[in-house]
């Protein structure tokens, strides 16, 4: 037998080890994500963030009004029947604008049954929703809550079943402050004093074959401007808000178009209507969805551009996206009312980021609904619990406010049936010149990996404590109860100094960043 030599058999072992570590360390190169790079810029500005993208909308619809916003037999009611905690509640949303009658109630709503004495008001068979409306709230009611809660009034007009003088008659109602009947009637009603509602919507959803009177793009223009004119005529302070897209199949850039043509001397927005779901169960697609919001609202800005080229109006056109949520598993069910998980909050916080990337061109946003009804609050009758759709807009509203800021964005993505491109980490910020603020919002769409990211102030630096908030749970499908809450908000502080931080984003998560800028010194 031969004798092996030594020396070789010590260089066999340490080729051994040498390519176990090699193996190793590429591994763990392949399990570590790549470090995304976020580069803000405060002076590289979009727009204007309008609090008004952090509005809401209530519709008399399952137990949104009725038993949710007003419940006289609830022990937490005051003494007008409205829900103290509820009140509360949306306070700190901190709603800027609230929509109503509707949705689709509002294409069947005469307003003249909603005012007056309680006991003469009619009840009628509503045809939106296959119920009983009592009118036992409506308008005078519908403009105390809003200004309970501190909220800008939005009315939707009936231009389904109604007529142009109903709507011009409403303005008059609501807005003129004495001299002609209709003022006499409100101040006869117990309101001497004008509601001076801003808002009003030219009909709902017009472009849906369910929507009651519905019609085509250019009858639904043709009739929508008459109305337009004489609410103007009646109030021209007032704002007007037409009916866009609520489906997107073929030929929803075409009524867009129309609409637009007809109505762009009379119309300070036109609306938009999204709402998602995860029938598939599929995670990463889910996350995805709101890049097709994006589009939406790139196309619909670029339509405006093109009806703005044919007229001498120099006030803009906006986009006013005035039903957005995630909406499907209560589908069927009367009450609508959807329970949300930690997947919906997410997708509930991209749906922001996409208003404050643009926030140019959308200036007036709704999440559906406010209360019960496909909402962030729902109630019993003792009490209130929150969703965990609640957490990202009470962030939002509260302190994503000043100037959207341009991110640039380079990092791993990942790619889905209809998006060969996706970036894990979806991004908006803004700068809060009062505060001296940068405000980071991020969304890790990833499952299973936390993601790290430098970012990096491209002119001046961070200074002090960051604020950290970040909304997640146990898993994407944690929901809340009235027995606790899997998914909250997690806050803590970190020092920061110079250009850049680097932060791991946890999965499944959305983080909120607050940092103190520091303008640089010059030289």
């Amino acid at each position: 037998m031969r004798k092996i030599n030594v020396h070789y058999l010590i260089l066999i072992i340490y080729l051994c080890f040498l390519n176990i570590i090699i193996y190793t360390s590429l591994a763990a190169q392949e399990e570590k994500p790549q470090v995304t790079r976020l580069k803000i810029d405060v002076e590289r500005q979009v727009g204007e963030i309008d609090p008004k993208i952090y509005g809401n909308f209530i519709e008399h619809l399952g137990r949104c009004l009725y038993g949710g916003i007003y419940d006289p037999d609830s022990p937490l009611a005051d003494e007008k029947g409205f829900r103290r905690d509820v009140i509360e509640a949306v306070k700190k949303l901190k709603v800027t604008v609230l929509r109503w009658p509707g949705g689709n109630f509002a294409s069947g709503y005469h307003w003249r049954d909603g005012v007056g004495p309680r006991e003469l008001r009619p009840r009628r068979l509503e045809l939106a929703w296959k119920t009983i409306e009592t009118n036992v709230i409506g308008t005078n009611e519908f403009i105390e809550f809003c200004r309970l809660i501190g909220a800008e009034p939005y009315i939707c007009v009936n231009l389904g079943t109604g007529s142009w003088d109903e709507a011009r008659e409403w303005v008059e109602y609501c807005n003129i402050e004495k001299g002609t009947s209709l003022a006499e009637l409100r101040a006869s009603h117990g309101y001497p004093q004008p509601h001076r509602v801003k808002y009003w919507a030219l009909g709902n959803e017009m472009d849906g074959s369910w929507q009651m009177g519905h019609r085509d793009a250019e009858d639904y223009a043709k009739f929508a401007l008459e109305a337009a004119k004489l609410m103007k005529w009646t109030d021209p302070s007032i704002k007007l808000v037409a009916c866009g897209s609520s489906t997107f199949g073929r030929g929803w850039t075409d009524w867009n178009r129309t609409v637009l043509n007809y109505l762009r001397d009379y119309a300070d927005y036109i609306a938009i209507h999204t709402y998602l779901n995860n029938r598939r169960n599929d995670f990463p697609s889910f996350m995805a969805a709101t890049l097709d919001v994006e589009d939406r609202i790139k196309i619909i800005e670029g339509l405006i551009l093109e009806a703005m080229s044919q007229t001498r109006r120099r006030e803009p056109i906006y986009i006013a996206y005035d039903e957005y949520n995630v909406w499907y598993r209560a589908f069927e069910d009367k009450g609508l009312e959807e329970t949300y998980n930690l997947e919906d909050a997410l997708v509930i916080a991209t749906f922001l980021n996409v208003f404050v990337r643009n926030a140019h061109i959308v200036k007036m946003a709704n999440m559906a609904q406010l209360v019960n009804v496909i909402a962030p609050i729902r109630t019993t009758k003792e009490s209130l619990w929150l969703q965990t759709i609640y957490y990202p807009l009470f962030l939002f509203a509260n302190y994503c406010h000043g100037r959207s800021l341009q991110v640039y964005v380079d990092g791993p993505t990942y790619k889905t049936e209809t998006r060969p491109v996706v970036p894990y980490l979806d991004v908006s910020a803004a700068f809060n010149p009062k505060e001296n603020e940068v405000i980071l919002n991020v969304v890790n769409r990833n499952e299973k990996q936390a993601m790290p990211a430098e970012i990096i102030s491209q002119w001046g630096t961070f200074e002090g404590k960051a604020r950290i908030d970040e909304v997640n749970g146990p898993n994407i499908k944690a929901e809340n109860g009235p027995e606790g809450e899997k998914v909250k908000i997690e806050s803590k502080e970190i020092q920061v100094k110079g250009d850049r931080l680097t932060y791991l984003f946890p999965p499944h998560s959305y983080t909120m960043l607050r940092l103190k800028w520091q303008k640089p010194t010059s030289h």
